[in-house]
């Protein structure tokens, strides 16, 4: 099998992205992704300056384009959008839920919190609808621009490795 694959590899024109996947955030449970094509941060500075320099790379890395960079932007406003969604909507039902359990009496039996947890559920579902599939419709959105994106930087960069004469 090995050797089947062996000269499909030399097909490869460049080494292949290792992006990395952290450990979940405690509130959204989402967990974040480390990018490869992110440049390192520059060393620490002893200067004091008003913005942080890491924002802007003044030499974007070789062989990236205009698409490259907008992709990338574009990914981190995903992420941001996601992190920022589930982060505020897992605070919520985490509140919502403490709240219904809070007003049980002292003396209920499990079934009684199973009940009342039910109809919360039922409730939470019901009260998220809306805002649930305006988020998905959001993050598909985003999602199709980014994957365009890419594209684009694909056929760039493909663009101008192919010559004709």
């Amino acid at each position: 099998m090995r050797s089947l694959l062996r000269p499909l590899r030399g097909l490869h024109s460049s080494a292949p992205l290792l992006h990395l996947v952290g450990p979940p955030n405690p509130i959204s449970h989402i967990r974040p992704i480390i990018y490869d094509d992110v440049p390192p941060p520059p060393p620490p500075s002893r200067l004091q300056h008003p913005y942080s320099l890491a924002e802007f790379d003044p030499a974007p890395p070789a062989g990236s384009t205009v698409h490259d960079i907008e992709m990338r932007l574009q990914r981190n406003e995903i992420d941001k959008l996601d992190e920022s969604f589930w982060h505020d909507s897992n605070i919520r039902f985490e509140s919502g839920k403490e709240a219904v359990l809070a007003s049980l009496p002292p003396t209920a039996s499990a079934l009684d919190k199973e009940d009342a947890l039910s109809e919360f559920y039922r409730q939470w579902v019901m009260q998220e609808t809306d805002r649930t599939n305006a988020y998905t419709l959001e993050w598909r959105a985003r999602n199709l621009a980014c994957i365009t994106e890419a594209a684009r930087a694909m056929l760039s960069k493909f663009g101008k490795k192919v010559t004709f004469g």
